[in-house]
């Protein structure tokens, strides 16, 4: 059975006989997991072991683990800073915040591998304008080059863990104030107005990205759907001007930002006929059964073969293992050393002058 394009969640610690039926429909293809989902590292290995067992190929297994608030699994594992602190580290001595970036992108990696997580969805690459609370502290920086650095590195860091990286929010989520978990954003930039927006994409490509998360924005000047659903920008701005050949996950179509755009089943065709790969709906089970009851999908042979190559790379450390490993104890000092207050420098000019 291949893996269907749907990812769903699960309403604890442990999987209901109900759940179990949902998993093996063939329509699913992964499951995302919450902080409700997670009570230790031993109960999450064993939930993730259960999960995979379901079905073959396995289900891919995700979360959010980009560090700072976003961050769904905390008691025994590292407390991951918010990535712009990364970005404060970078400004000091760009050298060095590349590295931290490379050092923590592996260590979350790690830590989620030895549990049997497959994918974190992360980077974040929207850029900090300064507008959108709900993204902030969650970009690496306001300079497109700067957050295109250290994706990059973040990336990297992921992927010598075993780890495949999402970059989101295409095209950009940081321009916008509104938060699509609640509304609909707009953003009434052109395209040519997105350049800086679109150059950590351009960046990440090249250097084998293998997943992007497209958000909920309308961009009225481009295109009349929302990204997520739009045509135009998956198939034509991210697969081809931008030659992305990787998974394209839509963000959850349960938010608030996707629901102006019929039901649920009416949002997931749009979202496939658009290109998305794989579509996250969570939070709300009537909308996975009435899915799993009335979205006829035909098979995507192509889609298939991308979202089985997302698969955690198999021989990670367990959890004992991986404390023996020295990048895990360097990747711990600087993790101390940037999660202490940063240095207070005082200004002694004239306020006058």
């Amino acid at each position: 059975m291949s893996l269907g394009p749907l990812m769903i969640d699960l309403v604890g610690i442990t999987i209901s006989e109900q759940e179990r039926e949902l998993l093996r429909h063939p329509l699913v293809g992964g499951v995302i997991l919450f902080s409700r989902n997670y009570a230790d590292p031993a109960q999450l290995t064993e939930l993730v072991q259960q999960v995979h067992t379901e079905r073959s190929p396995p289900l891919i297994v995700a979360v959010d683990q980009e560090g700072g608030r976003v961050q769904r699994f905390r008691e025994g594992f590292s407390r991951l800073p918010p990535a712009r602190r990364i970005g404060h580290e970078f400004d000091l001595d760009p050298k060095a915040g590349v590295a931290l970036a490379r050092s923590l992108g592996w260590l979350m990696a790690a830590e989620l591998r030895a549990c049997g997580v497959d994918i974190s969805f992360a980077p974040c690459v929207d850029l900090d304008y300064g507008v959108n609370e709900v993204i902030g502290q969650r970009s690496f920086h306001p300079d497109a080059a700067a957050v295109a650095q250290l994706a990059n590195a973040w990336m990297h860091g992921m992927r010598e863990a075993g780890m495949a990286a999402t970059a989101k929010h295409f095209p950009g989520h940081g321009a916008v104030v509104a938060d699509s978990h609640l509304v609909l954003p707009v953003d009434r930039r052109p395209l040519e107005d997105l350049t800086h927006d679109l150059t950590p994409y351009r960046r990440l490509i090249p250097n084998g990205l293998p997943a992007v998360m497209v958000a909920h924005i309308l961009f009225p000047a481009v295109d009349r759907d929302p990204a997520s659903l739009s045509r135009l920008w998956i198939r034509d701005v991210l697969r081809g001007e931008l030659m992305f050949q990787g998974v394209v996950f839509a963000d959850d179509l349960s938010m608030k930002g996707a629901a102006a755009y019929g039901d649920i089943v009416t949002r997931c065709r749009q979202a496939l006929v658009a290109g998305c790969d794989m579509l996250p709906v969570c939070n709300h089970r009537p909308s996975v059964i009435e899915l799993l009851d009335k979205l006829d999908v035909e098979p995507q042979p192509a889609s298939s073969l991308r979202l089985v190559r997302l698969h955690g790379r198999a021989g990670a450390p367990d959890r004992a293992a991986l404390r023996q490993v020295p990048e895990w104890s360097r990747a711990r000092e600087l993790l101390a050393q940037v999660s202490a207050a940063p240095a207070l420098t005082l200004d002694a000019q004239d306020p006058k002058a």
